[in-house]
């Protein structure tokens, strides 16, 4: 009888922890399903004049001149510490004839868009420097290498890219972004040292 009771309380325990697991997957998509959604806002219900929902609800920085001169790109942090990781409008790839025309994730010793990243610890997260090499993006004559900018755990990159290279022309701020980094706190503090704010940026590089 007693072995009976020991196997129905291991059962029970056991169904606990699966439904917390999954109560807790269900949170840790949530969150990440909004802080796409506040990047790939629907152009339609956007006002006609900004403030974006980028502007909204990240603070803005930008690193320039980052290992190159004019390799500028931005970094986006939302309140829970993730960072948004793109070209900035001054980046020399715009510079060039036709744009950019393709972008590839396959650098380094790994292709990043292979990444598949799960659970609230973030299980398969790969752990990066701010000089790694996030990808390629390619424009008619050139090549340019993309950094992560930032020291973190690399969590997604923009899939979509690798069909839609033209989003990076057409939106490199929203749905041309290239990665999503979540850096350890110390780590964030040290990196933010380094970047500029937005209206130092716009000064800098005399962009409206």
């Amino acid at each position: 009888m007693s072995d009976h009771i020991t196997e129905e309380s291991n059962f029970s325990e056991t169904k606990e922890k699966e439904k917390e697991k999954e109560k807790q997957k269900e949170q840790d998509e949530a969150e990440d399903e909004e802080l796409r959604k506040l990047l790939l806002s629907d152009v339609q219900n956007l006002p006609s004049t900004p403030p974006s929902a980028v502007e909204s609800n990240f603070a803005i920085y930008f690193a320039l001149d980052f290992m190159k001169p004019r390799h500028d790109q931005y970094v986006y942090r939302h309140a829970n510490g993730l960072c948004v990781i793109g070209l900035a409008p001054s980046h020399v790839a715009f510079k060039d004839e036709g744009g950019i025309t393709a972008i590839d994730f396959n650098v380094g010793k790994s292709d990043r868009s292979g990444v598949k990243v799960t659970g609230k610890r973030k299980k398969n997260a790969q752990h990066f420097e701010s000089n790694t090499a996030l990808c390629k993006v390619s424009t008619k004559n050139d090549s340019y290498i993309v950094r992560c900018c930032v020291k973190g755990s690399l969590l997604e990159v923009n899939q979509q890219l690798i069909k839609q290279p033209e989003l990076l022309n057409a939106s490199a701020d929203r749905e041309g972004y290239i990665a999503i980094i979540m850096p350890k706190p110390a780590d964030w503090l040290k990196i933010k040292a380094s970047l500029v704010s937005f209206e130092e940026y716009k000064k800098l590089r005399e962009v409206s």
